[in-house]
Protein backbone atom coordinates (compact mmCIF):
# COMPACT_ATOMS: atom_id res chain seq x y z
CA UNK A 1 0.00 0.00 0.00
CA UNK A 2 1.47 3.35 -1.01
CA UNK A 3 1.58 6.43 1.27
CA UNK A 4 -1.49 8.08 -0.32
CA UNK A 5 -3.59 4.94 0.05
CA UNK A 6 -2.48 4.56 3.70
CA UNK A 7 -3.35 8.20 4.42
CA UNK A 8 -6.78 7.81 2.73
CA UNK A 9 -7.45 4.63 4.74
CA UNK A 10 -6.51 6.36 8.01
CA UNK A 11 -8.67 9.40 7.23
CA UNK A 12 -11.63 7.15 6.34
CA UNK A 13 -11.16 5.19 9.60
CA UNK A 14 -11.01 8.45 11.59
CA UNK A 15 -14.22 9.71 9.94
CA UNK A 16 -16.00 6.46 10.80
CA UNK A 17 -14.86 6.64 14.41
CA UNK A 18 -16.11 10.22 14.74
CA UNK A 19 -19.69 9.36 13.74
CA UNK A 20 -21.92 10.10 16.75
CA UNK A 21 -24.19 7.46 18.18
CA UNK A 22 -27.34 7.29 16.10
CA UNK A 23 -30.43 8.24 18.09
CA UNK A 24 -33.23 5.66 18.11
CA UNK A 25 -36.24 6.89 16.18
CA UNK A 26 -39.74 5.51 15.99
CA UNK A 27 -42.25 6.36 13.27
CA UNK A 28 -45.81 5.06 13.33
CA UNK A 29 -46.77 4.37 9.70
CA UNK A 30 -50.35 5.65 9.58
CA UNK A 31 -50.24 7.80 6.45
CA UNK A 32 -48.21 9.04 3.51
CA UNK A 33 -46.44 11.76 5.51
CA UNK A 34 -45.03 9.20 7.93
CA UNK A 35 -44.01 6.91 5.06
CA UNK A 36 -42.20 9.82 3.35
CA UNK A 37 -40.46 10.71 6.62
CA UNK A 38 -39.30 7.12 7.04
CA UNK A 39 -38.06 6.96 3.45
CA UNK A 40 -36.10 10.21 3.89
CA UNK A 41 -34.57 8.96 7.15
CA UNK A 42 -33.50 5.73 5.47
CA UNK A 43 -32.00 7.56 2.48
CA UNK A 44 -29.98 9.80 4.83
CA UNK A 45 -28.95 7.15 7.35
CA UNK A 46 -25.17 6.66 7.58
CA UNK A 47 -23.74 3.50 6.06
CA UNK A 48 -21.12 2.19 8.44
CA UNK A 49 -19.59 -1.29 8.13
CA UNK A 50 -17.93 -0.94 11.55
CA UNK A 51 -21.06 0.23 13.39
CA UNK A 52 -24.00 -0.67 11.13
CA UNK A 53 -27.50 0.56 11.88
CA UNK A 54 -30.37 -1.91 12.22
CA UNK A 55 -33.76 -1.38 10.57
CA UNK A 56 -36.71 -3.16 12.25
CA UNK A 57 -40.30 -3.00 11.00
CA UNK A 58 -42.94 -4.52 13.26
CA UNK A 59 -46.50 -4.00 14.30
CA UNK A 60 -46.83 -1.46 17.09
CA UNK A 61 -47.15 -3.31 20.40
CA UNK A 62 -50.37 -2.72 22.27
CA UNK A 63 -49.58 -0.89 25.47
CA UNK A 64 -51.01 -1.90 28.80
CA UNK A 65 -54.51 -0.48 29.07
CA UNK A 66 -55.60 1.83 31.88
CA UNK A 67 -58.46 -0.51 32.75
CA UNK A 68 -55.90 -3.30 33.28
CA UNK A 69 -54.01 -1.07 35.70
CA UNK A 70 -57.21 -0.07 37.55
CA UNK A 71 -58.26 -3.71 37.80
CA UNK A 72 -54.86 -4.62 39.32
CA UNK A 73 -55.23 -2.02 42.10
CA UNK A 74 -58.94 -2.64 42.77
CA UNK A 75 -58.60 -6.42 42.52
CA UNK A 76 -55.55 -8.56 43.29
CA UNK A 77 -53.41 -5.95 45.03
CA UNK A 78 -56.26 -4.88 47.31
CA UNK A 79 -57.24 -8.50 48.05
CA UNK A 80 -53.64 -9.49 48.83
CA UNK A 81 -53.12 -6.43 51.06
CA UNK A 82 -56.32 -7.23 52.99
CA UNK A 83 -55.87 -11.00 53.32
CA UNK A 84 -52.21 -12.03 53.08
CA UNK A 85 -50.00 -12.39 56.14
CA UNK A 86 -46.22 -12.84 55.85
CA UNK A 87 -44.00 -13.10 58.91
CA UNK A 88 -46.91 -12.25 61.18
CA UNK A 89 -47.81 -9.01 59.43
CA UNK A 90 -49.71 -7.52 56.54
CA UNK A 91 -48.43 -5.13 53.89
CA UNK A 92 -50.06 -2.31 51.91
CA UNK A 93 -51.03 -2.65 48.26
CA UNK A 94 -48.16 -0.26 47.41
CA UNK A 95 -45.61 -2.50 49.14
CA UNK A 96 -47.02 -5.58 47.38
CA UNK A 97 -46.84 -3.75 44.06
CA UNK A 98 -43.13 -2.98 44.60
CA UNK A 99 -42.53 -6.59 45.67
CA UNK A 100 -44.26 -8.01 42.59
CA UNK A 101 -42.40 -5.66 40.24
CA UNK A 102 -39.10 -6.94 41.64
CA UNK A 103 -40.27 -10.53 41.31
CA UNK A 104 -42.19 -10.55 38.05
CA UNK A 105 -41.30 -7.70 35.70
CA UNK A 106 -39.35 -9.17 32.79
CA UNK A 107 -35.58 -9.16 33.09
CA UNK A 108 -33.53 -7.32 30.47
CA UNK A 109 -32.95 -9.41 27.34
CA UNK A 110 -29.66 -11.15 26.83
CA UNK A 111 -27.98 -11.14 23.44
CA UNK A 112 -29.82 -14.41 22.65
CA UNK A 113 -32.31 -13.72 19.79
CA UNK A 114 -34.92 -15.97 21.48
CA UNK A 115 -34.74 -13.89 24.70
CA UNK A 116 -35.00 -10.69 22.67
CA UNK A 117 -38.07 -12.00 20.81
CA UNK A 118 -39.73 -12.97 24.09
CA UNK A 119 -39.04 -9.57 25.63
CA UNK A 120 -40.53 -7.87 22.55
CA UNK A 121 -43.83 -9.62 23.34
CA UNK A 122 -43.86 -8.37 26.93
CA UNK A 123 -42.61 -4.76 26.84
CA UNK A 124 -43.49 -1.82 24.59
CA UNK A 125 -39.93 -0.89 23.70
CA UNK A 126 -37.49 -3.79 24.16
CA UNK A 127 -34.56 -1.72 22.84
CA UNK A 128 -34.73 0.71 25.76
CA UNK A 129 -36.35 -1.41 28.49
CA UNK A 130 -34.36 -1.93 31.68
CA UNK A 131 -35.59 -3.58 34.85
CA UNK A 132 -32.56 -2.64 36.95
CA UNK A 133 -30.01 0.15 37.11
CA UNK A 134 -27.20 1.07 39.46
CA UNK A 135 -26.95 3.99 41.88
CA UNK A 136 -23.75 6.05 42.00
CA UNK A 137 -22.71 3.93 45.02
CA UNK A 138 -23.14 0.76 42.99
CA UNK A 139 -26.40 -0.42 44.56
CA UNK A 140 -28.92 -2.12 42.31
CA UNK A 141 -32.23 -0.24 42.04
CA UNK A 142 -35.49 -1.18 40.36
CA UNK A 143 -36.29 1.20 37.49
CA UNK A 144 -38.69 -1.03 35.55
CA UNK A 145 -42.38 -0.23 35.65
CA UNK A 146 -45.60 -2.03 34.79
CA UNK A 147 -46.36 0.98 32.55
CA UNK A 148 -43.70 -0.38 30.18
CA UNK A 149 -45.60 -3.63 29.62
CA UNK A 150 -47.68 -4.56 26.60
CA UNK A 151 -51.22 -5.92 27.05
CA UNK A 152 -49.80 -9.44 26.89
CA UNK A 153 -46.95 -8.61 29.27
CA UNK A 154 -49.36 -7.07 31.77
CA UNK A 155 -51.70 -10.09 31.55
CA UNK A 156 -48.78 -12.41 32.35
CA UNK A 157 -47.69 -10.12 35.18
CA UNK A 158 -51.23 -10.24 36.64
CA UNK A 159 -51.35 -14.06 36.39
CA UNK A 160 -48.13 -14.25 38.41
CA UNK A 161 -49.49 -11.87 41.07
CA UNK A 162 -52.70 -13.88 41.32
CA UNK A 163 -50.78 -17.17 41.57
CA UNK A 164 -48.68 -15.74 44.41
CA UNK A 165 -51.81 -14.52 46.19
CA UNK A 166 -53.54 -17.88 45.76
CA UNK A 167 -50.48 -19.62 47.25
CA UNK A 168 -50.90 -17.36 50.31
CA UNK A 169 -54.58 -18.35 50.61
CA UNK A 170 -56.04 -15.15 49.19
CA UNK A 171 -59.58 -15.38 47.85
CA UNK A 172 -59.89 -12.95 44.97
CA UNK A 173 -62.96 -10.82 44.36
CA UNK A 174 -64.10 -9.33 41.08
CA UNK A 175 -63.02 -5.70 40.79
CA UNK A 176 -65.98 -3.33 41.12
CA UNK A 177 -67.36 -2.10 37.79
CA UNK A 178 -66.59 1.51 36.98
CA UNK A 179 -69.51 3.85 36.53
CA UNK A 180 -70.35 4.52 32.90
Amino acid sequence: MNATAKRTFIVEREEQRVRPTYQTRTIRLIGDIQRETAEAMLRNAPLDPLRPLELVLREEPKARRLDQNSAMWAGPLRDIAEQAWVGGRQFSAEVWHEHFKREYLPEDASSDPYDQAQLALLVKNPQTYRKWDMTPKGDRVLVGSSTQLTERGFSEYMRQIEADGANMGVEFHVAPATAA
